[in-house]
């Protein structure tokens, strides 16, 4: 397997040399270790030059991150021929105590619930082809004073208005006045998101082919899409609520005078019309049938690419959906179905990240340290694809397990022949090896011939 001080080479355009051998040394040590990665369990399991102290002094120091993980990506995992996405989401870590820098309550999905913790976002570049997310750049999302006390009074205004039983008017203010929807609020959060796109897209273009921005439902907005039409060249491609008014494109008569109508018929989920049907299936007891049409939100400036996923229990004669959409009015369906699901993607890298590179476990607490770690965690999920590709020509099942263990097996098999008053032979050698290294797999790979 090829040195991680090798596939490390291409770093050398944004830091200097010392760093790369501290970060190769880090890296090693947590390919190797067991246990809670913190910076003192990294420490007890580096080589010679990877003090606690050096560990310390590295985590203090600001890394260009995104120019690290870009080169890796390209260097190593970039592939010219074939198709990717820019896909993006938060992830939130749960912390305790008051001193940890931007520590705040976000809402977890794995709780269900607002927690205390620390949020932070990534956009990772998705293969189409090879179907993996690699992280490019990630950011702790921090809220300003400001932010806090507008959630906390329209909080405070919401319970209000519940308790007194106070609810809104129905339909359009009166004397309000049509707006331009293009011209929307960018709230915080969009500014922070616009942000990260452009850092990403200014070094990504002119080296691969980037179209589409695949975000989570949380993004299914007018605001959200205003945000990457007039920050990117890009295409969002995101969910819209299973209840979304949308109107289909009216195509009958017009009157001479006034205004031309645009909104046609208001959709009903449960009697979609069959011309707008574009493919059936049936897998056991469960029927799914797939939607497209061009349709309008009156939310929304332009028209929407929908596609609708409908899927009924033929037994029970439960049904349920699925409401995805574009601005790209010619993307087809498959194809805007393949690419949100291709978002999950970026789930397997938070899965990673927090339960084999410690992006759950650092006690740091000042923002350079928990940039640092959090993003070495990311960094290691890239160094794992490759890793993993060069495994896997021999043990075709390998996981993440098997490359941990593989490391850990090599470092004692090494500490044990140091031992011995003379060295084996190199056959011997490299016998003894494979076999250490094989003891911790999940899957096994085969044992070497004895001799």
């Amino acid at each position: 397997m090829t040195d991680i001080i090798a596939l490390l080479a291409c770093l050398d355009q944004c830091i200097d040399k010392t760093t790369v051998r501290q970060l190769n040394r880090i890296m090693v040590a947590m390919l190797t270790m067991t246990g809670r990665v913190t910076m003192l369990g990294i420490s007890r399991w580096t080589e010679k030059g990877g003090s606690y102290r050096t560990i310390q002094r590295l985590f203090g120091k600001s890394l260009p991150w995104l120019q690290m993980s870009w080169l890796f990506v390209r260097h190593h995992l970039l592939n010219s021929d074939d198709e990717y996405l820019l896909a993006g989401d938060e992830t939130v870590v749960t912390k305790a105590g008051k001193q940890t820098y931007g520590l705040d309550r976000f809402f977890s999905s794995i709780y269900g619930k607002p927690v205390p913790g620390l949020a932070f976002f990534a956009l990772s570049l998705v293969s189409v082809q090879a179907r993996k997310s690699y992280p490019l750049l990630v950011e702790q999302r921090v809220r300003s004073d400001a932010e806090k006390e507008a959630v906390r009074k329209k909080k405070r205004r919401k319970q209000k208005n519940a308790k007194q039983g106070v609810k809104g008017k129905p339909g359009r203010p009166k004397g309000s006045k049509s707006k331009d929807k293009t011209q929307v609020e960018w709230t915080p959060e969009l500014r922070f998101v616009q942000g990260l796109l452009q850092r990403v897209m200014t070094l990504v273009t002119g080296f691969c082919s980037v179209s589409y921005l695949v975000l989570d439902g949380h993004f299914g907005n007018n605001n959200a899409l205003q945000m990457v039409l007039q920050a990117t060249s890009l295409h969002l491609v995101s969910k819209l609520r299973n209840n979304a008014a949308l109107y289909f494109v009216y195509d009958g008569p017009q009157k001479r005078c006034g205004p031309r109508r645009r909104y046609g018929a208001k959709i009903d989920y449960q009697a979609i019309p069959d011309k707008y049907r574009k493919a059936t299936y049936q897998t056991e007891k469960i029927q799914t049938d797939i939607y497209q049409a061009t349709m309008l939100h009156k939310c929304f400036a332009t028209p929407l690419n929908v596609v609708i996923i409908v899927k009924i229990n033929l037994a029970t004669g439960a049904r349920g959906h699925v409401v995805l959409f574009s601005d790209d009015l010619d993307l087809a369906y498959d194809k805007l179905i393949d690419y949100y699901q291709l978002r999950f993607q970026i789930e397997f890298n938070f899965r990673d990240a927090k339960q084999f590179w410690g992006l759950e476990d650092f006690m740091n607490i000042k923002e350079t340290p928990i940039t640092n770690a959090v993003c070495l965690s990311f960094f290691m999920v890239n160094l794992s694809h490759v890793l993993l590709q060069q495994l896997r020509q021999t043990d075709a099942d390998a996981g993440v397990l098997d490359l941990k263990g593989f490391f850990r097996g090599r470092r004692y098999a090494i500490e044990t022949l140091n031992l011995l008053p003379e060295p084996p032979s190199s056959f011997i050698s490299d016998q003894i090896v494979r076999i250490v290294t094989a003891l911790g797999s999940i899957h096994r790979r085969s044992a070497a011939p004895k001799t």
